[in-house]
């Protein structure tokens, strides 16, 4: 009789750690999905920046065109 009551009294603490576990599971699975998130934002980012820095570029090149057809020096 005294066993069971032990066996029950030292599985006690494993049933009472099942909670936590599965809330630092879910913590844990959150956390993965908001970084991947802001890597997808960083990304992006990146991305929409590089398409800025193509257009500026194009713009200096269409810009510089025409000054050279029209005769423009650019002030330094």
């Amino acid at each position: 009789m005294s066993d069971n009551l032990v066996l029950e009294h030292l599985r006690y603490p494993r049933g009472g750690l099942d909670a936590p576990r599965e809330d630092m599971r879910d913590v844990k699975h959150r956390l993965t999905t908001l970084e991947i998130q802001v890597t997808h934002l960083a990304s992006t980012e990146s991305s929409h920046y590089a398409g800025l820095a193509i257009r500026m570029d194009r713009t200096d090149d269409r810009l510089d065109r025409i000054e050279r057809r029209l005769d423009i020096v650019p002030a330094a």
